[in-house]
């Protein structure tokens, strides 16, 4: 039910992305509103919720700016695409601090916050994006819609990529409506692609991926029945450097899950190491170890990392990696997370320091895990920061306490952020 026009002063950025403001003792979330900014809106009612859309605006935030991009106000991939690159990071800093605060009763006067890891690059940065099909056109999902905006190119992904949703989605028109998602990934120059398929996979949909692969020049495919074994055309593999750790490779594949920033990437994994402190001796255990992006930067200085991922193909890429890299003092293990530590802790097995990057909904039990296996020290990495205050707050219970924050700004031009947040476990008294 709509209002008449009601004129709004936006107070800051919220976790989705929205300009929030009050109206009549209520929070309203006006989608495309800068912090500081006044506008006059038509105020919509959505469940509990109030949503606002802008019709004017009175007073403008000196931090907007003029959209890069031609599909921005329509495609959900980049939603800040309009505010400088200053106050996103502000507002990341700010979400990230605000749900540890509120979420996790964690106070930021007991929180040590580093200044936040820059992309270096504002667009033009994303080597792996998920696509979808509309007709023959591939494109990204709009803010709060599953109604696709399709698009012949993104000025978001890296320069091998940002021309291929076109041609990409005009060389597979005839198995679209097969498909549920396909996945793009660039490493350098070298470029390959997931199609996740609805139904069983056929030959018709791997000719036509191999004769996509042939046209455009690309590396290999990857074809993922609904319910199956993937299947792998040419060479869908491919091989990233580690700035980290030169000598050790890290090999990445379209299906399964990469870093989408690489030049970030590395500010990532340079926090997570320098929290995780491993000193010579010392047992780490990462959970959700993936193809070891972190893992071999936590292994250069500690006496042993094991590993512990539950997809059976990133583990096969992390063990190639150790393999050409030389690097033994790692084990990896294919498992569920929480079923892996209650064997380590029946077996009595204790570690030094904990690392884990677990999926947005974060690590349920964690507390537990962290106890049972006796370390001193959690080095959490989050997508979701509402995920990480959840968590952080049931680890403060558990008799850990907060150390240092690091924000990584993986994403420019949206409200995603990474954090990676150390915690230490209280001195006996």
């Amino acid at each position: 039910m709509a209002e008449p026009l009601t004129e709004l002063s936006i107070e800051r950025l919220s976790q989705l992305g929205d300009g929030v403001a009050h109206h009549e003792g209520r929070t309203v979330f006006v989608e495309g509103a800068l912090p500081g900014e006044r506008v006059r809106a038509e105020v919509i009612a959505s469940g509990k919720v109030l949503r606002a859309e802008i019709r004017e605006l009175l007073e403008r935030s000196p931090h907007r700016r003029e959209p890069a991009c031609a599909h921005a106000g329509r495609c959900g991939g980049c939603d800040w695409l309009h505010a400088s690159e200053h106050l996103q990071r502000e507002a990341k800093r700010e979400i990230a601090v605000s749900a540890l605060e509120h979420l996790g009763g964690i106070p930021r006067t007991e929180l040590e916050v580093e200044e936040p890891a820059v992309s270096k690059r504002p667009l033009g940065y994303r080597r792996r994006a998920v696509l979808h099909f509309e007709g023959r056109a591939l494109g990204l999902f709009g803010r709060r819609s599953h109604e696709l905006v399709p698009f012949e190119s993104c000025p978001a992904l890296v320069k091998s990529l940002e021309l291929l949703p076109g041609p990409l989605g005009e060389k597979l028109q005839g198995v679209a409506k097969d498909a549920e998602s396909l996945t793009v990934l660039a490493e350098g120059s070298q470029v390959a692609f997931s199609l996740a398929l609805k139904v069983e996979a056929q030959m018709r949909h791997l000719q036509a991926c191999e004769r996509a692969v042939e046209a455009l020049r690309l590396r290999g495919a990857v074809v993922v029945p609904h319910d199956g074994q993937a299947r792998l055309l040419g060479d869908p593999v491919l091989k990233a450097e580690n700035p980290l750790r030169p000598e050790v490779p890290l090999y990445l594949r379209p299906d399964l899950f990469a870093q989408a920033n690489a030049e970030a990437n590395l500010a990532l994994t340079t926090a997570a190491a320098t929290l995780v402190e491993a000193r010579e001796g010392e047992r780490i255990l990462e959970l959700y170890s993936g193809n070891g992006n972190l893992t071999f930067a936590v292994a250069g200085t500690a006496g042993s990392v094991l590993a512990v991922e539950s997809s059976g193909p990133a583990v096969s890429l992390a063990q190639r990696s150790a393999r050409e890299g030389g690097v033994g003092n790692v084990r990896f293990v294919q498992g569920d997370a929480a079923q892996v530590c209650r064997g380590l802790a029946a077996e009595g097995q204790t570690f030094d320091a904990l690392l884990l990057d677990p999926p947005r909904v974060g690590a349920a039990g964690v507390q537990e895990w962290a106890a049972r296996l006796g370390v001193r020290r959690v080095v959490y990495v989050a997508c979701d920061p509402a995920s990480l205050a959840r968590d952080a707050a049931e680890l403060v219970s558990a008799g850990f306490r907060p150390r240092k924050l690091q924000l990584v700004d993986l994403f420019p031009q949206t409200r995603h952020v990474e954090a990676v947040m150390s915690l230490e476990r209280a001195a006996e008294p």
